[in-house]
C-alpha cells in the first residue's frame, strides 16, 4: 500500500484535530496554505460556525508588493484584530497538517503580534 504526501498530511490533520478543538470562548485557530494564498479562520466547533476570517486575497493585502511570508503575517495581524473587535483574545492554533515553519509560522506570529494569545 502506497501512501502519498496528500494522503499523510491528511492524517497529520485528522491528528491535529482530535485534539485541538474551539469553543465559543476559546476559538479555533485554523490556517490553509496553498501555493500562492494563506488564509486563517476563527472557529467555533461547538456549532460549526466561522467567527471571523481573513485571507492573503483579500483587497488591502494582496494589493502590497511584498512576499508570500510578509503577507502571511499580515494575515495574523488582520485575523487577531477581527477577533479582538468580537471580543476574543484566547484562542488554539490548528496548523492544519503544514508544519510549523514558513508562513504558518508567520501567521501565528503575527496573531501574537496582534494579541491574540495561544
Amino acid at each position: 500500500m502506497s501512501t502519498t504526501k496528500l494522503d499523510n498530511k491528511q492524517k497529520i490533520k485528522y491528528r491535529i484535530r482530535k485534539k485541538v478543538i474551539g469553543t465559543a470562548t476559546k476559538p479555533r485557530l485554523s490556517v490553509f496554505r496553498s501555493n500562492t494564498e494563506i488564509y486563517a479562520q476563527l472557529i467555533n466547533d461547538d456549532n460549526g460556525t466561522t467567527l471571523a476570517s481573513a485571507a492573503s486575497s483579500d483587497k488591502d493585502i494582496a494589493s502590497q508588493k511584498i512576499t508570500k511570508s510578509e503577507k502571511a503575517t499580515l494575515v495574523g495581524q488582520a485575523i487577531a484584530r477581527k477577533a479582538i473587535d468580537l471580543g476574543l483574545n484566547l484562542c488554539v492554533f490548528d496548523r492544519g497538517g503544514n508544519l510549523y515553519h514558513g508562513r504558518v509560522k508567520a501567521v501565528a506570529e503575527g496573531a501574537r503580534e496582534g494579541g491574540l494569545k495561544f
